[in-house]
């Protein structure tokens, strides 16, 4: 459709088509030899890119290891523990699947690791650690919840026009998912404000950017449900 202007992220090329066919092959090979050989020519790398810009992108830097490359091998043989659960039938890609396995192993030890250096530090080398934070279990929910809005931004804007196949509700669709892409760049989130931002972006009364906030809403809300209670994302 023409007139859309959606900002679309590019793929992730180290996690492909192949790669998630190569872990349901790996599940479904009997064989361990032939297993092995799966995971290291077509799984390894995948994994390795996948903890590498977890750790650097949400800073995961309290560890008990010596190096970020022991910490990534450390996650890597976690996933690897946990391949054999992965069920592609039950609609979720293996690269929200195993990223957020991740992210969740990450912050418990990231939380854990931290509060033995608050225990073991004193106050002056901690008010010098510019990762300090006084509220670490509170960082770490934010930062579970802003991986949800992310996944959730990029399933809607790769999906916006199965969501919303008339172009004026795509226009605004997108217009209400750039607010949550560019969220860090807000101060305040006034709803007064947002729907003047919206507005600046797609001519549209009120009741509409309404309609389709709320049909927004309700891909969020059973989204970030089942994110709870099953700890990775399936729209």
């Amino acid at each position: 459709m023409e007139g859309v202007v959606v900002k679309k992220k590019k793929g992730v090329q180290y996690f492909t088509q192949d790669t998630e066919d190569s872990i349901v092959l790996y599940n479904n090979t009997p064989d361990p030899e032939v297993r092995s050989r799966i995971y290291r020519d077509k799984i390894h790398y995948a994994f390795f890119k996948l903890t590498e810009n977890i750790i650097h992108t949400f800073k995961f830097y309290y560890t008990e290891v010596d190096n970020i490359e022991d910490l990534q091998h450390e996650v890597i043989t976690f996933l690897l523990s946990k391949i054999h659960l992965y069920d592609q039938s039950k609609g979720a890609k293996a690269y929200s699947y195993f990223g957020t396995i991740a992210k969740r192993y990450l912050i418990l030890s990231n939380q854990k690791n931290y509060k033995k250096r608050v225990d073991t530090l004193s106050i002056d080398v901690l008010e010098e650690d510019e990762n300090h934070s006084y509220d670490i279990e509170e960082t770490n929910n934010n930062e579970r919840l802003s991986m949800f809005i992310d996944e959730f931004a990029d399933y809607c804007t790769e999906n916006i026009f199965e969501l919303f196949p008339k172009e004026y509700d795509a226009q605004i669709a997108d217009a209400i998912l750039e607010l949550f892409r560019k969220r860090e760049h807000f101060d305040v989130f006034n709803k007064k404000a947002l729907y003047i931002y919206i507005r600046e972006q797609v001519d549209a009364k009120t009741p509409k950017i309404t309609k389709i906030a709320n049909q927004l809403y309700d891909i969020f809300k059973k989204g970030y449900v089942f994110y709870l209670e099953h700890g990775y994302t399936k729209f």
